[in-house]
């Protein structure tokens, strides 16, 4: 009887310790939100709802693509304001991430979303942009030149990852997780108190060498990654990258279009010998520029970026159509 009791007991507290879980993760999202926003435009593309910005009105267009966990905050941030006098800046949010919607079921493999993003292009009208894509950014703005080769201008890439990586840093252990129903209960009790918790741990891995911007979790977009939604998306991104970056890869020699790459010689994400170098002997005439920092240079070198960006647009200006 006593063991019945004890057992008994020993459930409920952990009801109890569950349902506190998800009434803390439900308010710290609706906090998040309230405090952060969305700040630009819906529009429903190939299934899924995408949030985008738009800035300046210049004669070509920049598409900016971000990464893995990432978001249009990434690059409003700093890097924008410093392209918009000269450029038309389109910021998407990729599907399922910051305030975009992905279809249920739909896959988030990287074709499957640079199929999404080049029918957002065809969508707005946008004439040939050329995309600039951040670390998963980049694969997938590599798969959307390869896929509709027509719909892009050139690739200004920055840390774009570019092949297959097992030694992921640590901090994104959590997020390899196979089963979708595993991932909707760690996102809705225990990760947002672990990525609290982990804060400065995780911004070391993500920014170092170099320091995070002091608002970084406000200006920035960070506290976004505390939404349920955030964790899930990044998880099943990662967890899709293996369906189709090594073919992608392998196609990548039939590029036309100018291609640049950014990378930093610190970055303890992606490593620059593997992403950037091993990529560029496979690109006809690709520029790699090797500049100190880590792995957020939209954010923390946004001069450097912003000067790369203008070169690969120079490029893609002068090559024929």
């Amino acid at each position: 009887m006593s063991m019945s009791i004890a057992l008994v007991t020993t459930l409920g507290a952990a009801a109890l310790v569950l349902i506190a879980l998800v009434l803390f993760t439900a308010n710290t999202a609706r906090r998040v939100e309230a405090a952060l926003p969305a700040e630009g435009t819906f529009v429903d593309v190939d299934g899924a709802r995408i949030h985008y910005l738009e800035r300046g009105e210049g004669p070509r267009t920049l598409l900016m693509i971000h990464g893995l966990g990432g978001h249009a905050r990434h690059f409003t941030y700093a890097l924008v304001d410093r392209l918009a006098g000269e450029f038309h800046v389109v910021v998407l949010e990729r599907p399922g991430s910051g305030y975009s919607l992905r279809m249920r079921g739909a896959s988030a493999g990287p074709l499957a979303q640079a199929r999404t993003v080049a029918a957002f292009i065809r969508k707005l009208g946008l004439k040939r942009p050329i995309l600039v894509g951040h670390s998963l950014g980049g694969a997938i703005a590599l798969a959307t030149a390869l896929e509709a080769p027509d719909a892009v201008g050139g690739l200004a890439l920055i840390a774009p990852l570019t092949a297959i990586q097992d030694d992921i840093p640590k901090v994104f252990a959590g997020l390899k997780l196979k089963s979708r129903l595993v991932r909707m209960i760690i996102a809705w009790t225990i990760a947002a108190p672990i990525a609290i918790l982990r804060r400065r741990e995780t911004l070391d891995a993500i920014f170092g060498p170099d320091t995070p911007p002091r608002d970084f979790a406000t200006v920035g977009g960070g506290l976004l990654s505390l939404r349920p939604s955030a964790f899930v998306t990044a998880s099943t991104d990662l967890m899709a990258i293996r369906d189709d970056l090594p073919g992608l890869v392998e196609r990548c020699g039939t590029l036309r279009v100018p291609v640049g790459i950014l990378y930093g010689t610190g970055d303890r994400v992606l490593d620059h010998r593997v992403h950037g170098e091993g990529i560029a002997a496979r690109i006809p005439r690709l520029r790699l520029q090797l500049v100190p920092g880590g792995h957020m240079l939209p954010l923390t070198a946004p001069d450097c970026v912003a000067g790369f960006v203008r070169e690969i647009a120079s490029s893609a200006i002068s090559a024929p159509a």
